[in-house]
């Protein structure tokens, strides 16, 4: 197995029980996760030594973040400490045609103000195989782009194989900063992954096809992975492809394309969705072990497609499935009988 480099914000999640509505409960549920911490947790499941860099306070709950991810076996050697705040989300799950809701308190967080000073990104990156990151985390402050920046740079001087999720929060930056921030970074970028959305709102890039009507015409797609492929030289472009029929029935399935070939995975009916926040860690995380561990690039997107389908069927962030559970759905194992 191979070493993972995920750079990012942990937060702590704050979730009514169920399905109930902020305003009804007098309670919420800590849950802790953020897009690469989530990533890290995949790959930590998948067998790799998966290591998270970030920042927290020293206090308690900034350990309390440190202690979520040792459990499931991250390594959190490289998290720096201090600052004053761990940064907080509130996430109200929805059901059939009412929305997921999301509300951010995580301005002034740990990372957000965090200098590079605070990491040593070439001794992080010395012997990994792979660093990930996201749109999320360039996108929490200027002081987390230029991290993100430094890092990139780090794994390029290392021979580390680079991916992004693009992952565009409205609520965060605008399309407008995205690109001016984004579009520079993907010099350092070998796997490109995102949906149709992210590449519009992040890169400039618009597919021809109606997505929320469900006509995703895979050619529509072709086309514009290979115009992406040609201004910024990926080696890999992949997109998730979300029909979104109710906020608890959803399709699912994805696309790949290396230059040569076009692959599109599998589309799995996923009804009834418990949880959906980290769907898209999931995929990467999933993704990111396909490409490292297996022959070739379709069985890599139905590893990660299977993966990502299967956590939207558990509660909270991070996805908790092994290897052996996605490669039986990947195979074709879906109707949920007990196993005994």
């Amino acid at each position: 197995m191979g070493k993972v480099i995920t750079l990012g914000e942990i937060m702590l999640r704050l979730s009514p029980a169920g399905c109930n509505r902020f305003v009804q409960v007098d309670n919420f549920d800590v849950i802790w996760g953020g897009g690469e911490a989530n990533v890290a947790v995949s790959c930590a499941n998948y067998g790799h030594e998966s290591v998270f860099v970030s920042k927290l306070p020293t206090h308690e709950i900034g350990q309390a973040a440190v202690n979520a991810l040792r459990r499931y076996g991250v390594v959190t050697d490289h998290i720096a400490r201090g600052g004053n705040r761990v940064g907080i989300y509130y996430c109200e799950t929805g059901a059939s045609m009412r929305p997921s809701k999301v509300i951010y308190d995580r301005a002034n967080s740990s990372i957000s103000e965090a200098d590079p000073e605070d990491f040593d990104f070439d001794k992080i990156m010395e012997g990994a195989d792979w660093f990930h990151w996201s749109g999320i985390t360039p996108a929490i402050s200027d002081k987390a782009a230029e991290l993100t920046r430094l890092a990139c740079e780090a794994a390029k001087r290392h021979g580390v194989t680079v991916s992004v999720d693009l992952n565009f929060r409205k609520k965060l930056w605008t399309s407008e900063k995205a690109q001016s921030i984004m579009r520079p970074l993907m010099k350092y970028v070998d796997v490109c992954i995102g949906n149709e959305e992210d590449a519009e709102l992040c890169l400039g890039f618009k597919p021809d096809a109606d997505v929320e009507g469900g006509n995703t015409d895979a050619e529509g797609y072709k086309g514009i992975f290979a115009a992406m492929m040609k201004e910024f030289g990926f080696k890999y472009v992949v997109s998730t492809l979300r029909e979104s029929f109710s906020a608890t029935h959803n399709g699912w399935k994805a696309m790949i394309y290396n230059g040569q070939e076009f692959y599109q995975s599998k589309r799995y009916d996923i009804n009834p969705i418990i949880d959906r926040v980290g769907g898209g860690d999931s995929f990467s995380g999933g993704l990111i072990h396909g490409l490292m561990t297996m022959d070739n690039q379709g069985e890599a997107l139905e590893f990660a497609v299977a993966a990502s389908a299967l956590k939207h069927t558990i509660p909270g962030d991070f996805n908790m499935v092994t290897v052996d559970e996605v490669k039986a759905l990947a195979g074709g194992s879906a109707n949920g009988r007990v196993q005994r």
